[in-house]
């Protein structure tokens, strides 16, 4: 594992230099644009900011991005099980602390980590997730998040998502900036010469803050779906289940409901592509994730070789995508150690029913608002909102008078 990581620790630190070279050139341009000697202050401006977004992401990141995408912290008693899996993929991949839990208020389908590091994470999923998937499927999903985590990809996921974001937000007060001006700075005619260049900045200035929004996202966007096959394969590793993750892609993608929080930048944090278009298919090199009826198959091949190893995860990918390389680092690749697959948890069968798991999803979402649940004995369930100021309730249904 420790070879995984250092590649990955590699891979961020690039990402993470090639996105702050695209930051200071853009500042460049742009200030060579707004004035003739206005390049190096461009250059300054640009590298104050990476440094500042770069402190930002390193502080409180974490809790930008939670607070983006409307994650609440929840106790073990909004959801036992949740808490349960968490802990048991927390053992499995030996991680050295308990990642927070959060659940963000939706009926969509969906979960990602985010986080510092081993030491300091937390792991967010939907409402609607909770009560569409059965226990091996919720685990699956679980450890895919504990993976990312593991394998130290949220660190580098918080980085890159915020100096996208900045990149992102330069280059449209830029454009817009020259659409409502009419054009920008007037350029001097002492020279033709001088005239010439001038233009020459200008278009370059334009044509480059377009493009390096797209290349960040492309280059952005490349890395992370190739943690998405890493972090699958850890998954199937310390599950020793790889249908239970393939079964809750499948569900995942089949998933109707809108995520509304999400967005061109947090997308590649989640599982599964929340800004996935309904019946069409998203290009390979603008897709933040790899196609999941591929990951499902990967995932299935491995449960005939009986073994949920780096390697058997290899082969099968192999096999699925019809290519050589290696997805998985080499050295990992040389442990020998067997991870036999285990059957299906009991009682995994048929799911509770449309009307059940609304029913479901709404009793979370109240809970993660913090109301309070009371039962009659007569059967019928009270959901009690935090601000209400009755000390008592009378049941329509059997006239019982319940303390609140």
């Amino acid at each position: 594992m420790w070879e995984l990581i250092r590649a990955n620790k590699r891979k961020s630190w690039i990402l993470f230099i090639s996105m702050g070279i695209c930051l200071i050139l853009l500042g460049f341009l742009i200030g060579s644009y707004v004035s003739e000697d206005g390049g190096i202050a461009g250059v300054i401006i640009a590298s104050l900011i990476w440094l500042f977004m770069s402190l930002i992401s390193m502080s409180s990141g974490s809790s930008i991005l939670l607070t983006m995408s409307k994650a609440k912290e929840v106790t073990p008693e909004v959801h036992p099980q949740l808490f349960n899996v968490v802990e048991e993929m927390k053992i499995a991949a030996n991680l050295p602390a308990m990642p927070k839990i959060y659940i963000i208020n939706t009926p969509a389908m969906n979960a990602f980590a985010t986080g510092k590091g081993p030491k300091k994470s937390a792991v967010a999923v939907t409402a609607g997730l909770l009560t569409k998937l059965n226990r091996d499927e919720l685990q699956g999903v679980m450890a895919h998040e504990v993976s990312h985590i593991m394998n130290k990809d949220v660190q580098f996921m918080t980085f890159a998502g915020i100096l996208l974001g900045s990149i992102v937000l330069i280059s449209q007060v830029f454009l817009r900036g020259l659409i409502y001006s009419g054009g920008g700075r007037r350029y001097s005619s002492d020279s033709k010469g001088g005239g010439q260049a001038q233009l020459i900045i200008m278009v370059v200035a334009i044509v480059f803050a377009i493009l390096a929004p797209i290349m960040a996202q492309l280059l952005y966007f490349a890395i992370s779906r190739k943690r998405e096959y890493l972090a699958d394969a850890s998954a199937a590793r310390i599950t020793r289940y790889p249908e239970g993750l393939a079964s809750a892609l499948e569900k995942l993608s089949s998933s109707t409901e809108d995520l509304p929080t999400a967005n061109k930048v947090t997308a590649p944090m989640y599982i599964v592509n929340p800004l996935k278009a309904k019946g069409k298919k998203v290009a390979n090199l603008t897709s933040t994730h790899p196609p999941i009826s591929e990951r499902v198959k990967i995932l299935r091949a491995m449960m005939h070789g009986h073994n949920a190893s780096f390697n058997d995860y290899q082969k099968a990918y192999k096999e699925v995508r019809g290519r050589s390389g290696n997805i998985i680092p080499g050295s990992a690749l040389k442990d020998t150690e067997s991870y036999n697959i285990r059957g299906a948890a009991e009682g995994m069968g048929a799911g509770m029913g449309l009307k059940a798991e609304t029913r479901a999803t709404g009793d979370i979402m109240m809970a993660v608002n913090h109301y309070s649940f009371k039962q009659c004995d007569c059967g019928l369930k009270f959901k009690i909102p935090e601000n209400f100021n009755k000390k008592e309730i009378t049941c329509p249904k059997c006239g019982k008078r319940i303390d609140v």
